[in-house]
């Protein structure tokens, strides 16, 4: 099974350094391909979850949650585009948390923090494994990216939704 690697916490302010390009030539067995520099990748060649995962924690080093996702997942999230009426623009990021696992309890939505009047973040879905949101440009607004986090009480990794367009086109040309 084809699947994408999502990496949490990787060179972020100077911690947790890596050189994803470089873990990507490491694994071309997988036929991974590196999406950037926060540790995205996609695996093109069947392996399973359990050696991908080991794979990647030798060629880490430190230790970062590995969140794995079926290629399937990715491109059905894709294809609903879940941004078609929501407002864009500069000072707008449209994101996508990649969680580690299902959450047990899923909160009212939409969710606008601080308020819904005045929000900096807004999630508007969360679909499996998967938080679409947008927020503003500004500073305060990354710090309610980590309330998700806490609201779910599960792990996740941040991605911006033009990543998981790049990734959805390397999957499709594949």
């Amino acid at each position: 099974m084809r699947s994408v690697v999502f990496l949490r916490a990787v060179n972020v302010g100077g911690a947790n350094r890596c050189q994803p390009a470089v873990i990507a030539k490491q694994l071309a067995k997988f036929g991974v391909v590196n999406i950037g520099a926060v540790g995205t990748f996609v695996v093109q060649e069947d392996v399973s979850e359990s050696t991908l995962r080991a794979a990647i924690g030798k060629k880490l080093p430190f230790k970062c949650e590995i969140m794995i996702c079926p290629a399937r997942d990715i491109i059905k999230l894709a294809s609903k585009d879940p941004f078609s009426h929501q407002p864009s623009g500069p000072n707008i990021t449209r994101f996508v948390n990649v969680l580690h696992k299902r959450p047990r309890a899923l909160p009212s939505l939409p969710l606008s923090l601080p308020s819904a009047d005045d929000w900096l973040l807004k999630v508007i879905a969360i679909q499996g494994r998967f938080v679409l949101g947008l927020y503003r440009r500004q500073m305060k607004a990354i710090g309610y990216l980590g309330k998700i986090e806490k609201l779910l009480g599960v792990p996740l990794t941040n991605r911006n939704w033009t990543t998981i367009q790049k990734v959805v086109q390397i999957l499709n040309a594949a």
